[in-house]
């Protein structure tokens, strides 16, 4: 039996496009990028992946009749590969993102699985109804994706790039010959290829080497598709975890301390880290900086963190800052506090955990998980609304 692959329940979503210009791209570059996809699909779904795809027209280019893009082929891979899908897997299969005139735009050919996925548990549509402006259509995805692995494109790419980076989420470009190099995933490739800028792309745990792994994705023709996807296999399993940033107080000399450290060290870290795979980051001052302050340092990470659980025990003015920041950026926000502590007003109307220093430690972290499945999909504090739509 396969071990648990760290893509179990992450949403992988795969974007881009081909030039209609057979110098650029030739027929059988395209060819071989859609054999690459549908293989990759196949390897993800085995080991536990969940998508976030598009719901679209295909258009195709007039050069030789080949689909422009890769959603309805990352489709029909999913649907062809449900057998190899573990059991018990969190969320949604795929998450569909549409638009108001979806429903007209589907290929002839790829109405019936449409129908079959959608009548299924296993899709749950996100619609960007209104809008038919392909930056709205992105930011819905990007809302929902894990990771961003794009091949091809131009300033679509470029942006949905933009957008994974700003919430903190790796982007993986492959270099393949489906657009001039100076754009879309070929652009971003070779931004990877300068050591320092590797890590803006993606990170590798255990503080390994992004820029290795931009080299190892270079992919040269002779290189066949098998082995390109065992790469990229083995490259997605090794990405840094999604991070939870911690606000918690961290003076060793405070009263409420060693209440703190126990109910983190016995029942948030082996719940966060052990149970739902995020890497829990607390910022001490005994770690290696990024940044030249310790203020930056802290607001660079919960900026790009994809939740926060916010223990605000103690009622330290840092944490109520960090809450603050972490509410305002609309990030899925965890209020705790240890039970029968003091709270200012305007706090005490959310809705938190209020964790016990009584009773056993399965009790705790049957409370806390119970309390993580009630807010985890919770609105912004502030919910975002067009003016107009």
């Amino acid at each position: 039996m396969m071990a648990r692959s760290p893509l179990w329940g992450r949403r992988i979503h795969i974007s881009g496009s081909v030039v209609d210009n057979a110098a650029i791209a030739a027929s059988a570059d395209v060819n071989a990028a859609r054999e690459l996809i549908a293989s990759l699909v196949k390897e993800l779904v085995k080991r536990g992946a969940n998508f976030v795809v598009p719901v679209d027209a295909e258009p195709v280019r007039k050069v030789d009749g080949l689909p422009i893009c890769f959603d309805w082929l990352v489709w029909e891979a999913i649907k062809d590969n449900l057998t190899l899908r573990p059991r018990n897997l969190p969320g949604p299969l795929a998450v569909a993102v549409q638009h108001h005139k979806t429903e007209d735009q589907i290929p002839q050919a790829y109405i019936k699985l449409w129908d079959e996925l959608r009548a299924s548990t296993l899709v749950k549509i996100e619609n960007a109804a209104h809008w038919n402006m392909a930056s709205k259509r992105m930011e819905a995805q990007a809302r929902f994706g894990d990771i961003l692995l794009v091949l091809g494109g131009g300033e679509g790419v470029l942006f949905l790039a933009n957008l994974y980076h700003d919430a903190g989420k790796p982007v993986i470009p492959l270099n393949l010959p489906l657009c001039p190099e100076a754009t879309g995933a070929r652009r971003l490739y070779n931004l990877g290829l300068t050591t320092n800028q590797s890590r803006r792309l993606f990170q590798i745990a255990d503080d390994g080497d992004a820029h290795d792994w931009i080299n190892k994705i270079r992919f040269p023709p002779r290189q066949v598709i098998a082995d390109r996807v065992s790469v990229l296999i083995e490259l997605l399993e090794s990405l840094e975890k999604p991070k939870a940033f911690a606000v918690r107080l961290l003076n060793p000399d405070l009263p409420d301390y060693n209440d703190v450290q126990y109910f983190f060290d016995t029942v948030v870290q082996p719940v966060i880290e052990g149970e739902l795979g995020y890497r829990l980051v607390v910022i001490d001052g005994r770690q290696a900086y990024e940044h030249s302050r310790i203020d930056q340092e802290i607001f660079a990470k919960l900026h790009r963190s994809s939740v926060v659980l916010a223990d605000i025990t103690g009622a330290r003015p840092n944490c109520f800052l960090e809450l603050g920041y972490a509410l305002g950026r609309s990030l899925p926000t965890m209020v705790m506090v240890r039970e029968g502590s003091s709270l200012p007003f305007d706090i005490t109307t959310l809705s938190g955990l209020h964790w016990k220093t009584t009773g056993t430690v399965e009790d705790r972290r049957r409370a806390f998980r119970e309390h993580w499945q009630a807010i985890r999909n919770r609105p912004s504090l502030v919910p975002t609304e067009s003016l107009i739509s």
